[in-house]
């Protein structure tokens, strides 16, 4: 609900309580004053009767005082609490740095539990909201993605349809390792433009160089679709360690009825 609309609201109960107060009010005054003439009429009445007509009409103005006192409190306290605090009606949560102290703590713990790397990137993580702690190294590109060269490597970088031969070591944020294709013994190879890899991993070795060494930091929205159909369960980011081997160029091939990509 908007702001408009919740004063919108907010004014319509207040005009039909202020209504409905002063109704009461204007009925209970009458009443008084009917009570007040019929007095005036029996004045010549005896003293007992007068006595009990006065008995019966402080009883009933006490009783509408108590409705009338009840239902201005029942007014207060509606129209205070439909009205807003306006002081931190706009403002956000804000983060206290000795939490962002603690969960970088404990995400230093996690990393140093798994060995992670040196130099590995810290992950501030508070629900869906995430940090990342770099070193004046690292290079922010304008999608997100974060990365630091550690061998820039010699040649020409690689183009959409040519085949790149690398290896790499994958990590989650808490620094455990989660793919390697040292560990595999063979390298990885792929073609650029094909949407071989996540767009952040193809993005972080298109502008390498044969020999080259990167590290780079994909965000959740560069990196592989999440769901119960897929390994990741959840949108975190990935580190991956890519050394360049080479680069091959690509043709296609046809022969009779077979046709495919062959790189050299």
């Amino acid at each position: 609900m908007n702001l408009d609309m919740f004063y919108f609201i907010r004014i319509k109960i207040l005009v039909y309580l202020v209504s409905y107060f002063l109704t009461y009010y204007i009925s209970a005054c009458s009443r008084v004053g009917t009570f007040s003439t019929q007095r005036k009429k029996n004045a010549f009445c005896c003293l007992n009767h007068s006595l009990k007509d006065n008995g019966v009409r402080n009883r009933f103005v006490s009783h509408q005082e108590k409705n009338l006192s009840r239902r201005f409190l029942l007014f207060i306290l509606v129209s205070s609490g439909l009205s807003p605090t306006l002081s931190s009606s706009g403002k956000t949560k804000s983060k206290n740095p000795y939490d962002e102290k603690r969960l970088l703590e404990q995400n230093k713990r996690r990393q140093k539990e798994n060995n992670a790397p040196e130099d590995f990137p810290n992950f501030i993580r508070e629900g869906f909201e995430v940090k990342v702690v770099t070193s004046e190294d690292y290079i922010k590109s304008d999608s997100g993605l974060i990365y630091r060269d550690y061998e820039v490597g010699k040649g020409d970088c690689p183009k959409a349809g040519q085949q790149v031969t690398f290896h790499y070591i994958g990590y989650n944020e808490s620094g455990r390792r989660i793919d390697s294709t040292y560990l595999q013994g063979s390298p990885a190879r792929i073609r650029l433009g094909t949407n071989a890899v996540v767009p952040g991993f193809e993005e972080g070795i298109q502008d390498m160089r044969p020999g080259g060494k990167r590290r780079i930091i994909i965000p959740p929205e560069l990196g592989p679709p999440v769901g119960p159909s897929t390994f990741f369960s959840s949108k975190q980011f990935e580190v991956f360690d890519i050394e360049l081997l080479s680069i091959q160029n690509c043709q296609r091939r046809t022969i009779a009825f077979y046709s495919d990509v062959v790189c050299n």
